[in-house]
């Protein structure tokens, strides 16, 4: 999220972005991914093209519960590291509904209006009361499909068949994982917008970090900040009740998707040549 190089007395890294969520309490990360006509996937299957889903993961507890309550065990030498993982019933509660509200949104938009919870009930005591708090709280959505799947089984249908996902809702370390996984359907995290939410503040960003590697080059995809602004007015919108504001979300995913379609630009990683501000201005230009 920041500079790898720059890291705590611990090892691990600074990253503010996880102080924002904890302290706004910005509990459900929001990870929608979809497929672009006129962007080659890596997906050879062609029902890959038809990909809409989204990733809500839990922001504030699970296993991410444990940074700066982890500890070393041993004296001396330290024989091993613990980190606790953290899973309440009103955190879960409150993630799930956020899933279920989210699907049924989606469903009045033509989507299947399924939610898979992911979790490892199998093993994990946290992950067993997950599991329970979360099918409790689908009883109160009659109206549409829902399951559970252990994250494993999960990881693999996503490879295998990930067109048959419409919502996920996930514990915070699964969800950081498979997020990062649902990104390269769309041909990575160029491609990957975010929205950090809570019940009175709401933070929008591209899913990826900083990228040193590309830093001053003008080749980043600003696709992932684009969506994310789409992301955001329709937060605003919903809001505000302002449908001048949707009416601006839908413009610029329309742009979007016209240029991509037609050809006008195609960003690095797609094996193009169109830069950040390329991009970016063509998209403009098509509003």
């Amino acid at each position: 999220m920041g500079l790898p190089h720059v890291r705590a007395k611990d090892g691990t890294e600074i990253i503010p972005q996880l102080d924002i969520r904890f302290a706004l309490d910005l509990y459900a990360g929001v990870r929608p991914i979809r497929s672009f006509v006129g962007l080659p996937g890596p997906l050879a299957d062609p029902r890959a093209a038809h990909i809409d889903m989204v990733l809500v993961r839990e922001n504030t507890e699970g296993l991410f519960y444990a940074r700066n309550r982890g500890y070393m065990e041993g004296v001396g030498n330290a024989e091993a590291a613990i980190d606790p993982m953290k899973i309440t019933r009103g955190g879960t509660a409150r993630i799930c509904d956020f899933a279920l509200n989210l699907a049924r949104q989606r469903k009045a938009r033509g989507k299947p209006g399924h939610v898979t919870s992911v979790d490892k009930a199998n093993v994990f005591l946290s992950m067993a009361f997950w599991r329970k708090v979360f099918e409790e709280r689908a009883g109160a959505f009659p109206d549409l499909l829902t399951d559970s799947a252990y994250v494993d089984a999960t990881a693999l249908n996503l490879v295998m068949k990930p067109w048959t996902f419409d919502v996920m809702v996930t514990e915070n370390m699964f969800g950081d994982i498979l997020s990062d996984l649902i990104a390269a359907f769309a041909g990575g995290m160029g491609m990957a917008p975010s929205a950090d939410i809570g019940d009175k503040y709401a933070l929008f960003q591209p899913a990826h970090g900083t990228a040193p590697d590309i830093a001053g080059k003008g080749i980043a995809n600003p696709s992932a900040m684009l969506l994310s602004a789409v992301m955001m007015l329709d937060w605003l919108a919903d809001l505000h009740s302002d449908t001048a504001l949707a009416d601006g979300a839908r413009a610029i995913e329309t742009s979007m998707e016209r240029v991509f379609a037609q050809g006008v630009v195609r960003p690095y990683e797609f094996g193009g040549s169109s830069g950040t501000a390329e991009i970016a201005r063509v998209v403009a230009e098509g509003l």
